[in-house]
């Protein structure tokens, strides 16, 4: 664990917490009825009909008896500035996807996003090197994207032609919510990338790298039309923007400092990651800002069964819940396990699970400054645990896997999952375990090797000594009668010595925070082996 420079902090926060408070304090309009009391709201909404009849986004038509529009509304989003401030009101025209139908409306679709570990190793590698992290948004994407189809769509409220109002719009440019308009987009971006030179990466297609000699530049799309980007190539980010500004035209919103939910921090000593404004809404919605904050998220000696209390009635509660604490994840390990419990008992959860839920709710509250800390440091090994808690489901006898891999100490990559079938020995549950924890680090092997920081021999720590042995050994094994062949995708790693399978002491297994419910020390302890601290 990197220590804690409390001090070194100080003036770092008090712009930080400028920063979120502001935030906080904003509120995002939820109906057009709504929006159009205020003047912030009712520009933006002018600036996105503007910017749609300059790109030519439609024609109108008399309306016939066999077109079939599709219908659209407006959706309102805050875009934030690095400097606590807000840059703009944002509203988008979004189409009704649910109307179109396959092959009339749409044919092949795309969403290019990155995967969360892949932006979580971008940010690390950052903070490992000390580069910069700049975030730019693209100002209506999909307005690039060529429609191949005919689509009709009915005319925006509040925007109905006074002249015209029982016209309708021949799209020739793709909107935001169409199914399509995410590939053609996407296909548009990277034509103009790979013409400045950068290459898709093999391990995930939403990151493009540029190497330029000795310097790399990297651009990781996280969220379609929003883009991080960093690297040493100080000119080449700056020629890059100018480029996409050229292109695309682009909001350039300086260093990254809030993204999807997320907040980066950066320190004199690293980043820091959080998700504070995600808990404190979290929080409100589910009526917990007054609870009694927790040491840990669940009783450890608690057993949940799919019968266990009485079902509820407001099902739908529960599961708006458990995709919020879900999604709370993503920064926050030490809760993957209990979450992961109860978001199996979505079709008839009860009362039992709901107040679990809860429970974990409160935890996050006493928790709510805790996130992933990625310190500046010259160490790129890859390194990752695996466990596995053998017919831990108290129902049907499972076993979960859990693995967590690091680079430099610093956090990428978790997994908590039940596995598909009953292990028969606690060897056989280890094993499954290590091929699912050998899957992600090859993965991360040639998504490293793409950016630039190649891995020879990942090391994989194991508290069970049978599966190892197993691993290790490629005569046939008695013991390996009843395991799958599939699995033995692990042997064939470690003979390679593409993984290298260690013995860690139980006391050290930082997956068992995967695999089972832990105490309040075991889940400190284990928490800030994964740098997972407060700040």
């Amino acid at each position: 664990m990197y220590p804690v420079k409390r001090l070194t902090y100080h003036s770092f926060m008090t712009k930080y917490f400028a920063y979120i408070s502001e935030v906080i304090q904003e509120e995002e309009s939820s109906s057009f009825e709504d929006a159009v009391k205020h003047d912030k709201w009712k520009n933006a909404m002018k600036d996105e009909l503007e910017a749609l009849l300059e790109n030519g986004a439609w024609t109108l038509l008399p309306k016939k008896q066999n077109m079939k529009p599709i219908g659209c509304k407006w959706v309102y989003k805050l875009k934030c500035n690095s400097d606590s401030s807000i840059a703009r009101y944002k509203a988008r025209l979004v189409a009704k996807r649910y109307a179109q139908k396959y092959g009339i409306d749409y044919e092949e679709t795309f969403g290019p996003v990155a995967r969360m570990t892949t932006v979580r190793t971008v940010l690390a590698l950052a903070a490992l090197k000390k580069w910069n992290l700049y975030q730019l948004d693209v100002k209506n994407a999909f307005l690039n994207g060529d429609l191949q189809e005919t689509i009709y769509l009915e005319q925006p409220q509040g925007y109905v032609h006074p002249k015209n109002p029982n016209h309708v719009c021949k799209l020739k440019k793709a909107l935001y919510g169409f199914k399509q308009a995410p590939r053609a987009w996407y296909e548009k971006l990277v034509r103009c990338l790979i013409c400045a030179g950068f290459q898709e990466s093999k391990a995930d297609p939403s990151l493009y790298i540029k190497h330029d000699g000795r310097k790399i530049l990297i651009i990781c799309i996280y969220d379609v039309d929003d883009l991080i980007v960093t690297g040493d190539d100080f000119d080449g980010i700056e020629k890059v923007k100018y480029m996409l500004n050229l292109k695309f035209k682009i909001s350039d919103l300086g260093e990254l400092k809030y993204f999807l939910g997320i907040e980066v921090i950066k320190t004199n000593d690293g980043v820091y990651l959080s998700q504070r404004k995600h808990m404190l809404d979290i929080l409100k919605k589910f009526g917990m800002l007054a609870s009694k904050p927790l040491l840990i998220p669940i009783n450890v000696n608690i057993r949940v069964r799919p019968d266990s209390g009485k079902k509820i009635d407001n099902v739908q509660m529960y599961r708006n819940l458990v995709g919020s604490l879900l999604y709370a994840t993503i920064r926050r390990p030490d809760i993957s396990y209990t979450v992961g419990v109860f978001s199996q008992f979505m079709q008839e959860p009860t009362n039992v699970h709901l107040n679990a839920c809860k429970r974990v709710l409160s935890y996050l509250k006493g928790t709510i400054n805790h996130g992933l800390f990625y310190a500046y440091s010259a160490d790129l090994k890859l390194e990752g645990y695996s466990n596995a808690d053998w017919a831990g489901s108290p129902h049907d006898r499972r076993s979960t896997s859990g693995f967590v891999f690091m680079i430099g100490g610093s956090t990428i990559s978790w997994s908590s999952k039940k596995q598909s079938t009953v292990a028969l020995s606690s060897t056989e549950a280890e094993y499954k375990a290590l091929t699912h924890a050998t899957c992600e680090a090859v993965w991360l092997k040639k998504l490293l090797v793409d950016l630039d920081v190649p891995q020879n021999e990942v090391l994989l720590l194991c508290d069970n000594v049978s599966s190892i042995y197993l691993a290790k050994n490629p005569v046939f094994h008695a013991r390996s009668k009843n395991i799958e062949i599939q699995y033995h995708f692990v042997r064939e790693k470690v003979m390679s010595k593409e993984i290298d399978i260690q013995h860690v002491r139980t006391d050290l297994q930082i997956a068992d925070i995967f695999t089972k419910f832990l105490d309040s020390v075991k889940l400190k302890k284990f928490g800030s082996e994964m740098n997972l601290i407060e700040i």
